[in-house]
């Protein structure tokens, strides 16, 4: 297991580089860097940019909060599409990392072909089923 993981970080480290980056772009304005092996990932927080919440390249993730512990709805919730359960957003980007480390160089390419930041994204649909579930964040099952 930890072989697979070695080579979907060293896949994924083209977009691991532009998360790092965009990142450490925020350091001077107040974000911290923190490794979180719960998400596979190195984590910027308090990131000071944005409408709020967070953003995954590679194994990095960006975002604007205190902890990816807080909760949030799914893509499907906000657009009005159903009710569910509030999910933990760590949960939601850990899909995005896992999608990362397969797909790598290739998954932002997919991504944006599949509707960018959108309730109509299968990733996002993906990393939503995973945060409620625990498993699918594979976009195509």
């Amino acid at each position: 297991m930890w072989t697979l993981r070695l080579l979907g970080i060293a896949w994924t480290a083209p977009n691991t580089i532009v998360g790092l980056l965009l990142g450490l772009a925020g350091v001077p304005f107040g974000a911290r860097l923190r490794l979180q092996r719960r998400e596979l990932a190195l984590v910027f927080r308090h990131w000071p940019w944005g409408p709020g919440g967070a953003i995954t390249f590679g194994n990095v993730i960006v975002h604007t909060g205190e902890t990816l512990d807080r909760l949030c709805m799914t893509y499907a919730h906000r657009a009005g599409h159903c009710i569910q359960p509030l999910m933990r957003l760590g949960d939601h980007e850990r899909a995005h990392v896992l999608q990362y480390m397969v797909l790598g160089p290739l998954f932002l390419p997919l991504y944006l072909l599949c509707g960018g930041i959108s309730v109509r994204n299968r990733f996002e649909r993906a990393a939503d089923r995973y945060a409620l579930t625990g498993q699918g964040w594979w976009p195509w099952s």
